[in-house]
């Protein structure tokens, strides 16, 4: 079914090709600008999505062997993610159940125990207290009893999500909507991660904006790769979950071919955007790869930061491997200097009071369902929140 969508979505992007169209929204949309840099609207955001919905902590090419290991932080909460000895990827709160100390430092390895530093507790790799120093000294203390806090975890599609809330009502399955079957095209299980880097970028919200957005393409990116791409998208959904591509001739070249033979790199073309802060790039030289940008909000909301993690399909030759650092050091020149350093701007501006709101255009889909989604979350409830994924538009 996933592939014959894919078919679906070439055969009316060609279609809009052919006609000079694009799908557009009924009306142009505004939002707040306070939404960009309101502390107690930052704060519902931090509440009502970051610590309740799922969030891509991780590529199953970051933690393939057992043992393996990521240490990290999102939206201020430890996180350690942990291949057990079945395969299985289970998440747990980053922190020893002696004192709170964070147990392993940010970053990835390899290791079939995790061992505290302040006062050598250890873990076995599924979370189980296996080990308290100086036992006899400390105490009786039932050990089954002490493993580490589990956090709820799903590995779909080679993507590992995990759920900030431990005690949530909203299954992971139902919060993709379907999505995973398309993103499993890409067969991510299989793909070599080469390498990752971190920038700094304003309020999240502007810096998600900007990858919903093929408008400013030609614009903001004049001296780079704006050029070569349309400032034309088409938006397609999977409830919160976007795929923006933009109407593509080129797609003509496979009408006469069976379905079964239309290239499947072709078919994922574009940005697919996984709510609320995956994008997801692909692209076709020296190799077929893709960056997976992770947006995390900072410390204030003015501030975010972005993990730029690069995938290549296959391992890449020597050579390859100088073509994927090259273009990767690019990838992260265009969206620092050009993406976050307007953005940036943006918000110093937002803040200033000139404007009471910002608009997205009837060709600005993306933008305009990211942001009601946005709204849509901080009003709703606990008890509520499932519904409003099963019972997505």
């Amino acid at each position: 079914m996933s592939r014959s969508k894919l078919i679906e979505i070439a055969k009316a992007n060609l279609a809009h090709a052919r006609a000079g169209t694009i799908n557009q929204t009924e009306n142009i949309y505004q939002v707040p600008a306070e939404h960009y840099f309101d502390h107690d609207r930052w704060q519902q955001e931090m509440k009502q999505i970051f610590k309740r919905v799922p969030l891509l902590m991780a590529t199953t090419a970051e933690l393939p062997a057992s043992g393996d290991w990521k240490a990290l932080t999102a939206a201020n909460v430890p996180i350690l993610l942990s291949r057990t000895e079945s395969g299985e990827v289970k998440a747990f709160f980053n922190m020893c159940s002696h004192r709170g100390a964070q147990i392993m430092p940010e970053g990835r390895g390899n290791s079939h125990r995790f061992t505290c530093p302040y006062h050598a507790w250890s873990y076995n790799s599924e979370g189980e207290l296996t080990s308290i120093y100086s036992n006899k000294d400390f105490g009786d203390l039932d050990k089954q009893c002490h493993s580490l806090t589990e956090l709820p975890c799903l590995e779909r599609a080679g993507l590992i999500w995990v759920t900030l809330n431990r005690n949530t009502t909203l299954s992971i399955e139902d919060f993709l909507c379907n999505y995973d079957e398309m993103l499993g095209q890409f067969d991510f299980a299989n793909w070599h991660y080469f390498a990752h880097q971190t920038i700094k970028g304003p309020n999240w919200k502007i810096a998600y904006d900007g990858y919903l957005d093929l408008y400013h393409l030609p614009i903001l990116h004049k001296d780079t790769f704006g050029p070569d791409y349309p400032n034309k998208a088409n938006y397609y959904n999977w409830g919160p979950h976007q795929r923006v591509t933009g109407p593509d001739i080129s797609l003509s070249q496979y009408e006469e071919l069976d379905e079964s033979l239309w290239p499947t790199g072709h078919l994922l073309n574009g940005v697919w955007t996984i709510f609320p802060h995956i994008s997801i790039a692909s692209f076709d030289g020296g190799g077929r790869a893709i960056m997976l940008s992770q947006l995390f909000p900072g410390e204030t909301p003015a501030t975010s930061y972005t993990v730029q993690h690069y995938l290549m399909e296959k391992a890449p030759s020597e050579e390859q491997v100088e073509a994927a650092r090259a273009q990767f050091d690019f990838l992260k020149y265009v969206v620092q200097e050009e993406d976050y350093a307007t953005g940036i701007k943006q918000q110093v501006a937002l803040e200033s009071g000139g404007k009471d709101y910002v608009m997205f255009g009837r060709n600005e889909g993306g933008g305009q369902r990211f942001h009601q989604w946005v709204d849509r979350l901080i009003a709703t409830s606990d008890k509520d929140l499932p519904a409003l994924f099963t019972n997505n538009d």
